[in-house]
């Protein structure tokens, strides 16, 4: 039994404004060596999220091989689409606690040494989502 209307699966991606990326690699830079977090704003539509706006999320607690938050602090706010965080080191492949702690629809890894080619997206799955810059 189907739930929602639409014919069969739809391909999700990534739809990244140049001044989010440039904040998000900024942001990242700044936080250099330890990884950094923030939150994603933008909007879903027909499987391509548009990211147009960041967050810095309240109480967040960064290190050298973690970044975390804790959600129940986060204001109400429907236009949330999901984290973007950094790894200090030259994999931007999701671990599994990456997996176990997905916040909403897509979840964004930067990579050392936080460039424009250095930003990869992926679902809650850990499968990768294709990304571009508008």
């Amino acid at each position: 039994m189907r739930l929602f209307k639409g014919k069969g699966e739809f391909k999700r991606s990534v739809s990244l404004t140049k001044d989010a990326r440039d904040g998000i690699l900024t942001f990242c830079k700044m936080n250099h060596p330890n990884e950094g977090i923030l939150v994603l704003r933008g909007k879903s539509r027909k499987g391509n999220i548009r990211i147009d706006g960041l967050v810095v999320p309240p109480f967040s607690e960064t290190g050298p091989a973690f970044a975390g938050f804790p959600h129940s602090f986060l204001p109400l706010d429907m236009s949330y689409v999901g984290v973007v965080h950094s790894h200090p080191g030259n994999s931007a492949r999701p671990s599994l606690a990456d997996l176990q702690n997905f916040f909403g629809l897509i979840s964004l890894i930067v990579k050392y040494p936080y460039e424009d080619d250095d930003i990869f997206a992926w679902d809650s799955g850990g499968r990768e989502v294709e990304i571009s810059v508008i």
